[in-house]
């Protein structure tokens, strides 16, 4: 009898920790990706501003639960933002980052966990549209 009244209270208080325990991975994704997603932004706005033919290669960490990286824009167009789609527990969250210097990218192969090395360069025309400049950002290779 009173090994299954302290079940009884314990199950639900298990069930709640564990509950806590995803929400805090949960966030702490969605605060990494965050860091992430600045420093992008923050180097590209320096060798944006040193024009071309200047680069840096940056190391960040992408965390768990990333599902896409959107350079420039949404549609990976070139534009102003750096957009990490990070799993929430509502579904997929953006994580964005605003860069002064038109940006353009691909970084869509690097969303598994794990520390990557991005090439940052300075392009007199962007590889993603031929008409305008930009600072586009690759993954090291």
């Amino acid at each position: 009898m009173t090994l299954s009244f302290g079940l009884a209270i314990l199950t639900p208080l298990v069930l709640i920790a564990f509950l806590q325990l995803s929400n805090a991975n949960v966030s702490l994704s969605s605060i990494e990706a965050q860091q992430a997603a600045d420093k992008l932004a923050s180097v590209s706005a320096i060798i944006g501003s040193e024009g071309p033919p200047a680069k840096q290669t940056v190391q960040i960490n992408m965390p768990p639960g990333v599902k896409y990286i959107y350079v420039g824009t949404s549609s990976d167009n070139v534009g102003h933002v750096i957009i990490f789609v990070v799993i929430s527990q509502t579904g997929l969250s953006d994580v964005t980052a605003y860069s002064p210097i038109n940006v353009s990218g691909n970084l869509g192969g690097i969303t598994s966990p794990g520390t990557y090395l991005v090439n940052v360069s300075s392009e007199s025309t962007c590889p993603s549209q031929l008409s305008v400049g930009c600072v586009y950002l690759s993954p090291a290779v």
